[in-house]
């Protein structure tokens, strides 16, 4: 006999954050367009669902305000950031002071299909419409499906134990 979830002990939150800390992901920014103008949040759970149709999903903790515009215009887009954007990370994690359209004025901005805000040196872009959203917790998992994508050149930004580094890839 195997033991059901709700009978299983469950961790708390600062162990899972501090496990999760040791596995190093690229930095994201995660934007839309709404009707306050542009917003968006450091995101770090991106991750690709299928290839074919090529589809994401992003975790929005339901507390952000760039939630309501994700959901309202049904888009997002994922920007994947180059080592040289700390201090737009630094603009959308809150660091900065910054809140709504005013996290834009870092760094240089354009869009693709959907009208998401797109960050020109980022090292990937994914554009995206909303096909589904799941309610998990405190997040919504956003699933979407992918409009439009371009790529760029450098170095990744990364997240490793509570901290924003530089990633240094392989030579090729």
């Amino acid at each position: 006999m195997t033991d059901t979830p709700a009978s299983l002990p469950r961790i708390d939150v600062k162990t899972f954050w501090r496990v999760l800390g040791e596995r190093a992901t690229g930095m994201t920014i995660v934007t839309a367009d709404s009707d306050e103008g542009p917003t968006g949040f450091l995101g770090l759970s991106a991750a690709h669902v299928t290839a074919d149709p090529a589809t994401l999903l992003v975790s929005i903790d339901r507390k952000t305000s760039a939630l309501a515009g994700v959901l309202s215009r049904r888009h997002f887009a994922v920007n994947f950031l180059p080592a040289t954007a700390g201090p737009v990370a630094d603009a959308f994690s809150g660091k900065a002071g910054l809140s709504g359209a005013a996290r834009f004025f870092e760094g240089d901005w354009t869009t693709l299909a959907t009208g998401a805000p797109v960050y020109k040196a980022a090292l990937g872009v994914f554009d995206c419409v909303v096909d589904d959203v799941i309610e998990r917790g405190s997040i919504s998992i956003v699933i979407g499906t992918v409009v439009g994508a371009s790529t760029g050149e450098g170095e990744p930004l990364v997240f490793f134990r509570g901290k924003t580094r530089p990633g240094v890839l392989p030579a090729e």
